[in-house]
């Protein structure tokens, strides 16, 4: 996981979930816009996955369990798309909410994906 692509997935998840909970909190339903802030975490996934794969076939590893690592990717793919379709199916606020939430979640998922990568570990 190189560090530019880390930040960006972050920023992106933050602004993606950010912008949603904004349209709950003023009772807006899901929309196109609110929906492609999901749409636009789960491609900077993507674009992580394809960019994580092309790492370890050229022999790199995260300084935790690699394994880990791509188990954590992997389920983050999953959380966009299961609220996009939670989204389509319950046309309210709290959709709208779910798809801000979603983004909040794969941003702490790529925090823990960034430390089991780099060994980087923060304590309070």
């Amino acid at each position: 996981m190189v560090e530019i692509s880390y930040q960006l997935l972050l920023w992106v998840c933050l602004l993606g979930g950010l912008y949603p909970l904004i349209l709950s909190l003023i009772g807006r339903e899901p929309s196109w816009f609110s929906v492609g802030s999901a749409i636009a975490v789960e491609a900077m996934l993507l674009v992580q996955l394809v960019w994580s794969i092309t790492l370890v076939s050229q022999g790199k590893s995260a300084v935790g369990d690699t394994v880990e690592f791509f188990g954590y990717l992997i389920t983050a793919l999953i959380i966009p798309p299961a609220a996009v379709i939670w989204a389509a199916i319950e046309r309210s606020r709290w959709a709208t909410l779910v798809l801000g939430v979603s983004g909040f979640t794969v941003a702490v998922m790529a925090v823990r994906m960034w430390q089991i990568w780099t060994g980087i570990r923060w304590n309070s």
